[in-house]
């Protein structure tokens, strides 16, 4: 009787088990990027719908997105014409730090374009040769806030190309364009990034940027909460290569890509590698995962990637510190690695450091009108800066390509080397310590990077 009630017991646990198990695993539906190995064909897209919907095509970099039960996604990988395929990846944008400006009245520029040698604090007398003009930059963002225009002149916003993409991710797999999204962020981190590369209107007293006479290409591929997903970035990278090739051809054309997500996407890379192999030269964040490795698409080799800097004066004024004026020349004594600025990884490539520590900009925290301004941290923040300083290269060299420009912007970084600083936070004093994997080839300035090029 013992060894029934046993055996009745095991075959009841087993079944329990197996409905548990069936219960922790669906067969759901998700979002897949697939980047073929050849052009996709009639017969080819058949095939993979056999496996799922197919539910967006790139043509220009030989890629689809799909919805598919996610039981199929080795079947897919294992299809003779897949290059790669994986699900959708997480982009976010978000910036780590904020604080409010309460007084900003008098300054003509900021204590970053002074750490960069762009300007010299106190003056409205740039240091540099070059202002970005005739050189298109895209920022792939949030897009900008309905106010832009009491931000920065219109001439400098090329509305004619703006641009939103939504959807991808999860079980959706399709990606969309709205046209006039671009201009109503609701969000700001898209007009923060902007404002780095372009400078901005004040409450009337203009502050100087990195490129003040760039033209800003607005791609909006991240929701209002500053997050998304790859199959739209991939989506954002690819429009703007296909203006460099046609529309764009006579332009130097940048990228700027404030955002990243913990894997490289093969939608993404293959983006990537299409609008490098026309011409565009890409710049992204590092990532804010500090010893946790860097974020992509930043870490894929062919990106110039950017940690975030800070200044050892940030916070020391009793006042606003943005009075005080950054020595020159520039001395890595005076610098330091924030501690969120993700350290580099085996297989991972980090090239300069750039501000990246309470930079001031405007940055709206509701949908209201008035402007309002923040000091954001985040290497989000060093980005636009690297940006913008490849700007006035190309401005300088028409020609350069990505490869050229990261050569110059490492081979002319000023070296930070490993090591620890006392600084004085918002909160009080602190002390904050970095390694070798932090800094990449070192502190980018513009003076330095115009002077490598012929």
């Amino acid at each position: 009787m013992k060894n029934l009630l046993f055996s009745l017991f095991l075959v009841v646990a087993l079944l329990l088990g197996s409905v548990t198990t069936a219960i922790a695993a669906p067969d759901k539906l998700i979002g897949v990027n697939v980047v073929l190995n050849t052009d996709p064909t009639d017969a080819i897209l058949a095939e993979l719908g056999m496996h799922g919907k197919v539910r967006d095509l790139i043509p220009a970099i030989d890629a689809v997105t799909m919805q598919v039960r996610e039981s199929k996604l080795a079947t897919i990988r294992a299809l003779p014409f897949v290059e790669a395929a994986n699900p959708d990846a997480s982009r976010n944008g978000g910036p780590v730090d904020t604080v409010s400006v309460t007084d900003f009245a008098n300054g003509v520029n900021t204590w970053d374009l002074d750490a960069v040698n762009v300007t010299d604090f106190g003056t409205t007398v740039r240091q540099v040769a070059y202002d970005g003009t005739g050189v298109y930059v895209a920022v792939l963002d949030t897009g900008l806030v309905d106010t832009w225009r009491m931000f920065f002149p219109e001439q400098r916003i090329a509305t004619e190309y703006g641009i939103a993409f939504g959807g991808g991710g999860g079980e959706n797999g399709f990606v969309s364009s709205q046209p006039n999204k671009w201009e109503h962020d609701q969000n700001s981190h898209g007009t923060h990034v902007t404002s780095t590369i372009l400078g901005f209107n004040l409450r009337g007293t203009l502050i100087n940027g990195v490129a003040p006479m760039a033209t800003i290409i607005p791609v909006k591929v991240l929701n209002q909460n500053g997050s998304g997903w790859s199959s739209v970035v991939a989506r954002g990278i690819t429009y703007v290569a296909d203006l460099k090739a046609n529309e764009l051809a006579a332009y130097p054309v940048v990228i700027n890509m404030s955002l990243g997500g913990s894997e490289l996407d093969a939608l993404e890379k293959a983006a990537i590698d299409y609008a490098i192999s026309v011409g565009v030269i890409i710049v992204a964040s590092a990532g804010n995962e500090g010893t946790s490795g860097m974020g992509y698409p930043g870490a894929y080799a062919p990106v110039i990637s950017v940690a975030a800097s800070g200044w050892v004066g940030e916070w020391t004024a009793p006042t606003w510190w943005r009075t005080l004026n950054v020595p020159d020349p520039t001395n890595p004594v005076d610098y330091y690695i924030t501690d969120f600025s993700s350290r580099e990884l085996e297989d991972q490539d980090l090239d300069v450091a750039a501000p990246g520590s309470w930079i001031v900009g405007p940055y709206k925290t509701n949908s209201g009108n008035i402007p309002t301004y923040y000091y954001l941290g985040g290497t989000s923040m060093a980005s636009p800066h690297v940006a913008g300083i490849v700007a006035l290269m190309a401005q300088k060299n028409p020609a350069l390509t990505a490869s050229q420009a990261e050569g110059y912007l490492v081979g002319s970084a000023i070296y930070l080397a490993p090591g620890c600083r006392p600084i004085t936070g918002p909160s009080g004093p602190e002390t904050v310590c970095w390694g070798a994997d932090a800094t990449g080839a070192g502190l980018a300035t513009a003076d330095a990077a115009l002077a490598e090029i012929p």
